[in-house]
C-alpha cells in the first residue's frame, strides 16, 4: 500500500469529520513521549512498550505485532495521521496492518523507536530501509522539523556517498526494496557513483589483483539488475573497454557456473558401439549455483549484450566459455550467433581445448535422433561457424590468413581431437578441412596427422571415401618423416601411397642436385681463393710421386726381366713369367685409372701438364 499524497494529506487535515484525535498529537509535549516508553520487550511474535499509560493501539507488521501508543506515531507519521484508525474488536484501542512495509519488521522498530524520541543509529545497513519506510509513513518536515526522511537523506548524500565501500552496502541493501528503492532514486544515485568510481578508478593493476576488497571485485558481487545498471552507466562515461570486461568477466566467474569441458558421460546408447553421446549433469552444475537455469539464462543474456565491442577487452578464453554456458542453457539463437561472431574476430587467441564444444543433448533429443550424427562427441557446427566468421572478418579487414600460422596450427589440432570421435561424418570432417585456402599452410604435417587419426578412428570407410578424404593434403607440402611414414601406412589409399612415394623420390633426387651444385659452387669458390704457388706445388709433389711410382715399376720390370733370362731354358718359365708379367700390366693400369680419376677433379688450368706426363709415361 502507497502512502497518501501531500494534497491528500492536506486535505484529509482541513476535514472537519475527520477523527478530532489527529489534531491532538501536535500540541503533546514531548516529556509525555518520554514518559510513554520506559523500555521495549518483545514476548513470542509481539513487541510491548512498556509505559504507566496502557497502549492503544496494535500495529501488525509482516507476522509481528507492534503494541504501542497512538500519539508519538500521528505526530511524526503522515500516512498514520491520515487513516480512519478502526477500533480493535479483540482489545481495546485500534488496529492497524502495514501491509507491504519496506524493510519489514526490524526497519519498523528502529521508526517505532524514532516516534518515542529514542536515539537513532543510521548506519549503511539500514539507512535505506528506513529512507523507504519513512517515505512510506510520510514522515516529512511538515509533521516535525529534522523528521526521518531528512534525517536519511542527509546521511546518504553526505556519509554515504563519501565512500564507495558504503554505497555498495547501501545498494545491496536495496535488492528487497522494490521499488521503493528504484523510485527514490537511491539505485540509481549509487549506481551513478560507482560508475563513476570504476572510470576515474587510479589504482595500480597489481594491486587490484592481489586486494580482495578492490572496486571491482565488489561491484561483481551485485545482483544481476544492479550490476547492469553500474556497467551501463560506465559504458556511458566512455570507460575503457579493458575495465568494463574486466569486471564483465569478473562477474562471470562469481555466477555462472564452470562448464566442465572433461568427457564426462561417454558411453554406449542402445544403438550400436560406436554410436556415443556426450551428456551434462545439469543437477550438478544446478546444486553448485545459487541460480537457476531461467536467471542463468537471463544472466548470460544480460552479460553479452553489454560486452564492449572493442577487441581485446575481454579474453577468447571468456568468449569461448560464454558460449558454452549459452548453448548448455539454451540461449537465443541471436546471442549464440553474436558470440560466434565475437570469438571468430578473437581466434588468433584461442586454444584447441576452448574450441572443444561438446555436443550438449539431453535425453530427450538423443532419444528422438535418426541419425548418429547426433551422438558425436563435439560440436563441429559451431566450430565452423566461427571459422566462416573469422574468414569474413580477415576479408573486411584486408589480411591474408597465409600470415597467420597459429590459425592453420589451432584448425590441424582441432581436427586430430575431432577425428577421434567414431561417429563424427567424414562430410563433416572434409569441410572443415578446407576451410582455409590451400596458401594458409605452408606444411601439411598436421592436417596428415589429423586424416591418418581419423582413418584410424574409421576403418570401415570405403576406398572412394579415404581417397576423398586424402584429397585434402597436398603431398609436395609434406615434410621427409611425414613421407616416409605415410609411404609405409596401410590406412592410407594406394593411389595417395604411390604420390607419397614419387614425392619422396622427387625430393631426394633434387635434395641430391642441390647438394651437387653446392659443392660444385664450394670447389669454385675455393679455386679462385687459391693462389698460383699453391698450384704449381701440388703439381710437383704430384710429379715427384709419379716418379716415385714410376721407379718402382722400372725396378720390377727389370727384376722380372732377369728371372725371364734365366728361367728361358725351363718348361716352367713362360707360365711364370706370364703371370708376372700380367701383375705389372694389371698394376699399370691401376696407376692409370687412378691418375685418370685425379685428372678429371682438378682444375683446368693444371690438367694439361698431367695429361702430357700420363701420355708420356704410357709411350715410354
Amino acid at each position: 500500500m502507497y502512502p497518501a499524497s501531500a494534497g491528500q494529506l492536506k486535505s484529509s487535515g482541513d476535514d472537519t469529520d475527520a477523527d478530532p484525535i489527529c489534531n491532538k498529537s501536535m500540541i503533546v509535549p514531548k516529556r509525555v513521549d518520554v514518559a510513554l516508553a520506559n523500555s521495549f520487550e518483545r514476548k513470542d511474535r509481539s513487541w510491548y512498550v512498556k509505559s504507566q499509560i496502557p497502549t492503544d493501539l496494535s500495529i501488525q507488521v509482516d507476522d509481528i505485532t507492534f503494541k504501542a501508543h497512538k500519539f508519538p506515531l500521528i505526530s511524526k507519521c503522515g500516512y498514520i495521521s491520515s487513516l480512519e484508525l478502526q477500533p480493535s474488536a479483540s482489545e481495546n484501542g485500534y488496529h492497524l496492518n502495514l501491509e507491504n512495509f519496506p524493510g519489514g519488521a526490524d526497519t519498523f522498530e528502529t521508526i517505532l523507536k524514532f516516534c518515542y524520541n529514542l536515539p537513532l543509529d543510521l548506519n549503511p545497513l539500514n539507512v535505506a530501509p528506513l529512507r523507504c519506510a519513512s517515505e512510506y509513513l510520510y514522515m516529512t518536515e511538515e509533521f516535525e522539523a529534522g523528521n526521518l526522511i531528512s534525517k536519511t537523506e542527509a546521511f546518504i548524500t553526505f556519509v554515504v556517498f563519501a565512500s564507495w565501500r558504503d554505497t555498495l552496502t547501501v545498494l545491496r541493501s536495496c535488492a528487497s526494496l522494490s521499488p521503493w528503492a528504484g523510485n527514490l532514486q537511491i539505485v540509481r544515485r549509487c549506481c551513478d557513483l560507482l560508475a563513476w568510481k570504476a572510470c576515474n578508478d587510479n589504482t595500480p593493476e597489481d594491486f587490484v589483483d592481489s586486494n580482495e576488497r578492490c572496486l571491482y571485485n565488489d561491484i561483481a558481487t551485485l545482483r544481476t539488475d544492479h550490476f547492469m545498471r553500474v556497467i551501463t552507466t560506465m559504458k556511458a562515461r566512455r570507460a575503457k573497454p579493458e575495465i568494463t570486461g574486466k569486471i564483465i568477466m569478473k562477474y562471470a566467474e562469481n555466477w555462472l557456473p564452470i562448464i566442465d569441458d572433461d568427457l564426462e558421460g561417454i558411453r554406449g546408447y542402445g544403438l550400436g558401439k560406436n554410436e556415443l553421446q556426450f551428456s551434462v549433469n545439469r543437477g550438478r552444475m544446478e546444486e553448485s549455483s545459487s541460480l537457476g537455469c531461467q536467471e542463468h539464462k537471463e544472466t548470460i543474456e544480460s552479460l553479452v549484450s553489454a560486452l564492449p565491442p572493442q577487441s581485446g577487452a575481454v579474453s577468447c578464453h571468456f568468449l569461448l566459455r560464454m558460449l558454452k554456458t549459452a548453448i548448455v542453457y539454451s540461449a537465443s539463437p541471436a546471442l549464440i550467433s553474436d558470440l560466434e561472431k565475437q570469438v571468430g574476430m578473437a581466434l588468433e587467441d584461442a586454444n584447441v581445448c576452448d574450441l572443444l564444444i561438446p555436443n550438449f543433448k539431453n535425453e530427450d533429443q538423443h532419444k528422438g535422433a535418426s541419425s548418429p550424427e547426433a551422438y558425436t562427441i563435439y560440436n563441429v557446427d559451431v566450430v565452423h561457424r566461427i571459422f566462416e566468421y573469422f574468414l569474413m572478418h580477415e576479408q573486411q579487414q584486408q589480411q591474408q590468413v597465409l600470415g597467420k600460422p597459429n590459425i592453420t596450427k589451432l584448425l590441424d589440432n582441432y581436427l586430430a581431437e575431432i577425428a577421434k570421435d567414431p561417429c563424427l561424418p567424414i562430410t563433416k570432417f572434409q569441410v572443415l578441412a578446407e576451410m582455409l585456402p590451400e596458401n594458409a599452410w605452408k606444411c601439411h604435417d598436421g592436417l596428415y596427422r589429423a586424416i591418418d587419426m581419423f582413418l584410424k578412428t574409421h576403418p570401415s570407410l570405403s576406398e572412394h571415401d579415404r581417397r576423398r578424404l586424402c584429397k585434402t593434403m597436398a603431398c609436395e607440402k609434406l615434410s621427409l618423416d611425414a613421407c616416409l611414414h605415410a609411404a609405409q601406412n596401410d590406412r592410407l589409399p594406394l593411389r595417395t601411397i604411390v604420390q607419397i612415394n614419387t614425392q619422396v623420390l622427387f625430393t631426394e633426387q633434387v635434395k641430391m642436385r642441390m647438394m651437387m651444385q653446392d659443392k660444385q659452387l664450394e670447389a669454385k669458390e675455393e679455386n679462385s681463393a687459391g693462389s698460383r704457388d699453391d698450384e704449381i706445388k701440388t703439381l710437383k709433389e704430384e710429379l715427384e710421386n709419379v716418379k716415385k711410382k714410376m721407379a718402382e715399376l722400372q725396378s720390377d720390370y727389370n727384376e722380372l726381366q732377369q728371372e725371364y733370362e734365366k728361367l728361358s731354358n725351363k718348361q716352367k718359365s713362360t707360365q711364370n713369367w706370364g703371370l708376372r708379367w700380367q701383375k705389372v700390366k694389371k698394376s699399370f693400369q691401376i696407376k692409370r685409372e687412378d691418375d685418370e680419376i685425379r685428372d678429371r677433379t682438378r682444375r683446368p688450368s693444371s690438367t694439361t701438364p698431367r695429361t702430357s706426363l700420363m701420355r708420356r709415361m704410357s709411350m715410354s
